[in-house]
C-alpha cells in the first residue's frame, strides 16, 4: 500500500484484506460541487495514482445508490462492473472482477467512498455485510481522514474516467 498521510486508511485496508478480501483498495474523497471522487489512498499507486480525480457523472445509478442514498454498492462480476465503470479492462488486468463501494459519512453527508476490488465472484452479500460492518466500526476515524485529506493530498490535474 502506498504511504498515506492518515493511518486510518491503512488500518481499514489491512482489516478488509482479511475479510472480505481485497486485491485493489482505494479511498476516494467525494467532492459534491464538481461531482468527482479524488483518490486519497490506494494499494496500487502506479495504476491508480493519488490525487487523480474520477468523474462519476455518467454513472447515475451508482451516484443514486452510494452518494444520494448513502448505501453500499456491490457488483459481483465484470458485466456488472462494466455497467458503472469504464476502466474494466484495467480492473481485470489486476485480477479483479468484483467491487464493493462503501460510502463514509460525516454529519449526514458523504465525505468519501471506499472501493474494494477482488476476483470475479469473490464478493457476495456476506462480503458486503462484513465490509460494511468494518467500515461502520471505523466510520468516525475514516470520516476525519477523508476530511483531513483536503489538506494533505494534491489535486490531480486530469480527470480519470470511471
Amino acid at each position: 500500500m502506498t504511504q498515506d498521510p492518515n493511518p486510518a486508511f491503512q488500518e481499514i485496508y489491512e482489516h478488509l484484506r482479511r475479510e472480505p478480501g481485497v486485491i485493489l483498495f482505494t479511498a476516494l474523497r467525494w467532492l459534491p460541487g464538481p461531482s468527482v471522487l479524488r483518490r486519497v489512498s490506494t494499494s496500487h499507486p502506479v495504476d491508480y495514482p493519488l490525487g487523480a480525480e474520477k468523474s462519476v457523472e455518467i454513472s447515475e445509478g451508482w451516484l443514486d445508490t452510494v452518494i444520494a442514498n448513502q448505501q453500499p454498492f456491490l457488483a459481483s462480476d465484470a458485466a456488472a462492473l462494466a455497467e458503472v465503470f469504464t476502466d474494466v479492462a484495467l480492473i481485470q488486468s489486476l485480477g479483479c472482477g468484483a467491487v464493493i463501494n462503501i460510502p463514509v459519512t460525516s454529519h449526514g453527508e458523504v465525505v468519501g467512498v471506499l472501493a474494494l476490488l477482488d476476483a470475479e465472484g469473490q464478493y457476495t452479500g456476506h462480503s458486503l455485510d462484513a465490509a460494511s460492518a468494518a467500515v461502520s466500526a471505523a466510520s468516525e476515524r475514516l470520516a476525519a481522514a477523508f476530511i483531513d485529506s483536503d489538506q494533505t493530498i494534491t489535486t490531480g490535474k486530469d480527470a480519470v474516467l470511471p
